[in-house]
């Protein structure tokens, strides 16, 4: 079965964290909360604290049937790229060609400059590609965007769309719609 380590740092943008964690479970996915902020609770952006499941720490491998999921929001982009543990989770999720997704400011802040956009299509928040070096060539306007491993997306606006496409990648189409419909998101 297929497991999503949600990675939370302080500040991250409540929606973008909440969302795929609900609508991930409700298709019989593991999502497990992961804290990278030290300790089990972490406070998002908007004063929303959330207790995670587990701590960065306690990741200990991942597959190719596994996946990290990094949030937006402000300072938690930039608190999730200046955590080392973040930066070895995320060199094996792509070492091991597991899925990645990134909302909002993630992808520009904690992706590129590792080099995980290099020659990808992606998009982020309005304006934050200006920050993703050599990746800004490939980057793009659509509300969300699939390219290969790589699920990312512009803000919390389009989080339902986002997770639903992370729920198609990880178990079909049909199983992305189910939550889809189930929820009332606009047609996809």
């Amino acid at each position: 079965m297929n497991r999503m380590y949600l990675l939370l740092a302080n500040g991250f943008e409540e929606v973008e964290a909440l969302t795929p964690a609900d609508y991930l479970r409700r298709a019989g996915i593991d999502v497990k909360l992961v804290s990278v902020s030290g300790g089990r609770n972490v406070t998002g952006s908007h004063g929303i604290t959330v207790v995670a499941d587990m701590l960065i720490g306690d990741v200990v491998d991942i597959s190719s049937e596994d996946g990290v999921i990094l949030p937006g929001g402000m300072p938690g982009s930039s608190n999730l790229a200046a955590s080392a543990e973040t930066t070895i989770l995320l060199q094996k999720a792509q070492d091991a060609a597991a899925l990645i997704c990134a909302i909002c400011a993630a992808p520009a802040l904690a992706l590129a400059p590792k080099g995980i956009l290099d020659g990808r299509c992606w998009t982020c928040y309005p304006g934050m590609e200006n920050d993703a070096g050599a990746a800004q060539e490939t980057w793009c306007s659509d509300r969300v965007v699939v390219d290969g491993n790589i699920i990312t997306s512009r803000a919390a606006g389009a989080a339902g769309e986002w997770s639903v496409k992370i729920i198609e990648k990880l178990l079909g189409t049909e199983a992305g719609l189910k939550i889809a419909r189930s929820v009332l998101l606009p047609a996809l």
